[in-house]
This record gives C-alpha cells, sequence and structure tokens, in this order.
C-alpha cells in the first residue's frame, strides 16, 4: 500500500491541541517554541488554554494548525512519504514538513497571509459560504451568473463558494433554488480563495520572494495544478496562486490515486481530510495519525 501525508486547513482548530505533545515529548516542545519566538508571541497560550474566539483569528489560526500539524509529524516519528499534499494554508504545512521551508519562515509567512487576507478584505464586505448536495458543474453554472467564486472543490456534492458578501448571498439563493441540500455562510472572518484576496496574493508573492525555500524531500500535489510539483519557483507561484483561486482537493485526490497512492494519512488536528478521502475515491483509504 503506497501512502501519501495530508495537512489539514482552517476549521480543523479546537482548544488545547497538542497540549499534551507539549507536555510530553521534547520534538513538539521544540516546535511550538520556535513559532513562539518566530512571532513573538505565546501563541501557544492560546492554542492550548483559548478562548476559541482568539484562536480563531485568521492571523492566529493559520499558524496555529500548522504548529500543531508539525509538532505531531516530528513527535510521531513517521517516515516522509514520496507526496505530500495539504488543503489551503496546510500546503505551507506539507512544505515545512517536506524540508522546503523552515518552521520559522513557515509561522511567519501563516501570520503575514491571515493578516493579509484581512487587510485585503473589511470585516463584513465578504463571505464564505458551503453549498452541499451539488455536484461542481452545477455550482460552477451558478457562480458565474452571479460573479461568485468556488474557493473549494472539497469532494462531490461539497463546494465552498466565497467574495463579496452580497454575491455570496445571491449564490446561495440560486444554490437552494437549483436542489442544494444545504447552502450556509461558514464562521470564517475573511472570504478565502477568490479573486477580491488580490492585494493579499501581492503581498504574499513579494513574502515568498524574499524567503528561502529548498527544494522539498517529497514533491507536493499542488491545490493549482493537482500536479507534483518540487522546485522553489514552482513554489512560489503556487502558494501565491491559491489564495485568489480555489482548492482543487477532489481532482488532487483523484491524482494521487492515478499516481498509485492508496490511503491518505492526515497529519494535524481534526479528520475533515481523511472524511473526504472515502467520499472522493471508494478506492483510497483515509486514516488520522495518532499519537
Amino acid at each position: 500500500m503506497s501512502s501519501i501525508l495530508v495537512f489539514p486547513g482552517q476549521g480543523s482548530q479546537n482548544v488545547g491541541m497538542g497540549r499534551e505533545l507539549y507536555e510530553n515529548n521534547p520534538k513538539a516542545r521544540a516546535v511550538f517554541d520556535e513559532v513562539d519566538d518566530a512571532l513573538g508571541q505565546k501563541l501557544s497560550d492560546i492554542i492550548f488554554n483559548g478562548p476559541m474566539e482568539e484562536l480563531t483569528l485568521t492571523t492566529n489560526v493559520q499558524p496555529a494548525i500548522m504548529a500543531t500539524s508539525i509538532a505531531m509529524f516530528r513527535a510521531s516519528g513517521i517516515e516522509l512519504t514520496e507526496y505530500v499534499a495539504g488543503h489551503s494554508l496546510g500546503e505551507y504545512t506539507a512544505l515545512c514538513a517536506a524540508g522546503a521551508l523552515s518552521v520559522a519562515d513557515t509561522a511567519k509567512l501563516l501570520r503575514l497571509r491571515g493578516d493579509a487576507m484581512q487587510r485585503a478584505v473589511p470585516v463584513g464586505q465578504g463571505l464564505t459560504a458551503v453549498i452541499l448536495g451539488l455536484d461542481i458543474e452545477k455550482v460552477r453554472e451558478i457562480c458565474a451568473e452571479t460573479d461568485c467564486d468556488v474557493a473549494n472543490d472539497n469532494s462531490p456534492g461539497q463546494v465552498v463558494i466565497s467574495g463579496a458578501k452580497d454575491v455570496v448571498e445571491k449564490t446561495l439563493e440560486l444554490a437552494k433554488a437549483s436542489g442544494a441540500k444545504r447552502a450556509m455562510p461558514l464562521a470564517l472572518s475573511v472570504p478565502v480563495h477568490c479573486r477580491i484576496q488580490e492585494p493579499a496574493a501581492i503581498e504574499m508573492r513579494a513574502a515568498l520572494a524574499n524567503t528561502k525555500i529548498e527544494t522539498p524531500k517529497a514533491k507536493l500535489i499542488s491545490n493549482k495544478t493537482c500536479t507534483p510539483i518540487s522546485t522553489p519557483d514552482e513554489i512560489r507561484e503556487a502558494l501565491a496562486y491559491q489564495i485568489t483561486h480555489g482548492v482543487r482537493w477532489r481532482e488532487s485526490v483523484l491524482e494521487m490515486f492515478n499516481l498509485g497512492i492508496t490511503e491518505t494519512i492526515e497529519v494535524g488536528p481534526g479528520s475533515v481530510l481523511t472524511g473526504l478521502t472515502k467520499r472522493i475515491c471508494s478506492d483510497m483509504n483515509g486514516i488520522k495519525l495518532e499519537i
């Protein structure tokens, strides 16, 4: 059986994640300490103790999920697979696990990413929502009519949309009229993976250009291309591109299977990606790394 390590994105967080590892595993503790030092903030205190409202702020949650995921990866001692993948911010985590980015640089990039996304769209002007029960082509058809963006093609029948608040609300109305089982806003402070995040993409391109990126020890199945990439230039382009374009997770999992991968191993808080694997490809197995 061929496996791939996959790393989760926003929405997988919970207060207290990684606390036991921090207290009992020196490798995990070193990761959280390095992130705290890089950010000049005791982010670990927010991760372990909350409150949830502070943890879920975009500026905190992105480096927090990465720190927890890398701590789990290093504490587990699991071997790096030939390929890695990550959902949205999980791409940064995957690249850190594969040695392309240092923990400190990954934390700084994700802090900037969260702050830049919040600056790009003032609170209340954007919206992210999920549509359940419609296939991707139908959602794309509706989005073309309303000028909305597909943010995540997660699995058959689960699509996330994003954009200006009024545009997303109109899209949800049309989705319901088209037979969606559910169509509702998500509790995110910013609209994600959409065109109105272009100012954030510009900031990230500049930051990535000035960040040392090594050739990773495992190829990344990119959210942009759904194919393996490995050069620093490809990585910089993919990470900037994903700010304004959708995460093609369903297609990425299908590409994993085409590459001979039969099992995803989710490394990080939650088990969202594990649940998606089987819904996308019945011939693949999704497991959650337990430590």
